[in-house]
């Protein structure tokens, strides 16, 4: 595949979409926010990661060279009541921090890899990187955007957004609702010149186990503060993509701007890409109110909410018919329906493997239909990356697949060209682009028996035919109908679809 696509990107600090021209032509700098890992990953960082796993691959394989950066947040950050998330997980666990940070990290790249999401080109660790956050600080400092107060650092908010006018860009809102909205109640508030100044570098308590030394005290850096200094050390001062969730937008990309601002005399990112909330049963997650499920229980079958198990290449493809930016309902129902167009697609890429091209081929409409077909599934792509219009795409064209093994459609008029052209784009797209796997074929004892079940109804059907047993297979073809299994007869075979 070579680079001659024009992308499409909505960028959250306009709030529209952009033409995307990369910064170097050819090479994309991307960073996304990654976990901070105190306890299991939740199913909405899922999304967001399996979003912008999306995202890494099609520009990979549309030709970029891509180097992608997603962050571990290992040092914690303040919950609102000033606790530390990191300690907080270490008194609950009755754990080290840091081994705290080992297991939940282990747990959350073993879910990462469960969902097919693939690695980042660099994961850093915020506690590997405090002499650059400390230098950062220094710049701010420097250029009269910070200041200090009893060993602990502040951004000084309002004399940034009064010199340089751009907070609160990339969240919309009028500096007064970020001010009084603002939810960085750390500890020492009282230390703070404003309530909208945030933390840069906080003056470690006694019994605050994590902490390093720095020119102002013995402390920890405010989490804002770890995303700038790390981007800005693997992708430079200015790269192309910054992403995350929505809830990041404001303070922790706002805030992310204004450092940045402060210290390199400009933003970090040229685009700003944020996925949107995962909900449940139509209601924000929520474990007070019970409304929660976790991954593990979802591919386990074990949440109250839910009726069956559901295996992970299922769950990506449910979260694949939703846009990225929008709010995605997780139910029953819904994740029923996605496993039906899952499994339809899966079969549909088979039926299509099994499809050689005719001998008298004279490709016309229907050939040009197919092609076409197949580069509006990689305009939808190119339009912010829009996953559910290219499924619709690759459904119009199974539905086509399906007509050709089956003899509605006159395979004739399909050259052997396109034939082949649409088994590359099927393999190519569904795997490597979606990030999907026929889980048939990924150790799903479930399926594979029931694939070997289904091959076995298949023969005794032909064996009643071959008897000329009319009634006996007449009575297969009804009975699996019934409970939605469709079988197609061609010249080739029989083959069966889930409708």
């Amino acid at each position: 595949m070579t680079m001659n696509r024009e992308l499409k990107l909505y960028n959250s600090l306009t709030r529209e979409k952009e033409i995307f021209e990369p910064l170097h032509p050819g090479y994309i700098g991307m960073y996304v926010c990654g976990p901070t890992v105190y306890n299991d990953v939740h199913l909405g960082n899922c999304r967001t990661f399996m979003s912008f796993d999306i995202i890494f691959r099609y520009l990979k394989y549309i030709g970029y060279k891509v180097r992608y950066v997603r962050n571990i947040t290992d040092v914690g950050h303040l919950l609102d009541d000033g606790e530390d998330r990191i300690l907080k997980g270490a008194k609950a666990d009755k754990l080290e921090p840091m081994e705290v940070v080992q297991k939940y990290s282990n747990g959350f790249h073993d879910m990462m890899r469960l969902f097919n999401v693939l690695e980042p080109s660099i994961e850093p660790r915020a506690s590997g990187h405090i002499i650059e956050q400390i230098e950062m600080v220094q710049a701010i400092l420097d250029n009269g955007y910070g200041y200090i107060k009893n060993g602990s650092v502040y951004f000084d908010t309002l004399k940034f957004a009064k010199e340089k006018g751009v907070y609160g860009q990339l969240s919309g809102r009028v500096v007064e609702e970020l001010i009084a909205e603002s939810r960085d109640n750390l500890k020492n508030q009282d230390e703070k010149n404003h309530p909208a100044d945030f933390a840069l570098w906080m003056k470690a308590a006694p019994e605050h186990i994590l902490r390093w030394n720095s020119p102002w005290s013995v402390g920890f850096p405010g989490w804002h503060l770890e995303c700038s200094a790390m981007s800005t050390k693997y992708l430079g001062e200015t790269f192309d993509i910054h992403g995350g969730g929505n809830d990041l937008k404001f303070p922790h990309h706002e805030n992310e701007v204004a450092q940045n601002v402060s210290a390199c005399g400009h933003a970090p990112a040229r685009y700003w890409l944020h996925s949107n909330m995962l909900l449940l049963n139509g209601k924000k997650m929520s474990k007070s109110d019970g409304n929660t499920v976790s991954p593990t229980e979802l591919i386990e079958g074990a949440s109250v909410h839910m009726s069956k198990a559901y295996s992970p290449a299922v769950i990506r493809f449910f979260m694949l018919q939703t846009h990225y930016r929008s709010t995605l309902d997780l139910t029953d129902e819904g994740l029923q329906a996605g496993e039906k167009g899952y499994r339809r697609l899966m079969e549909g890429m088979k039926a299509l493997e099994g499809l050689t091209p005719s001998a008298d081929a004279r490709p016309g409409a229907l050939d040009q239909e197919l092609n076409e077909l197949v580069e509006q599934a990689f305009q939808e792509m190119d339009d912010d990356f829009n996953t559910p219009k290219a499924l619709a795409r690759l459904f119009d064209l199974v539905t086509r697949i399906n007509s050709l093994a089956g003899g509605h459609l006159p395979l004739a008029e399909v050259s052997g060209d396109t034939i082949e052209r649409l088994k590359q784009f099927f393999r190519d797209f569904v795997f490597d682009v979606l990030g999907l796997k026929d889980d048939s074929q990924a150790g799903d004892t479930g399926t594979a028996i029931i694939d070997g079940l289904m091959e076995l109804i298949v023969d005794m059907r032909k064996d009643a035919r071959d008897r000329k047993d009319w009634a006996a297979s007449d009575k297969i073809r009804d009975s699996l109908k019934e409970i939605g299994v469709q079988l197609k007869d061609s010249k080739e075979g029989t083959s069966w679809v889930i409708e």
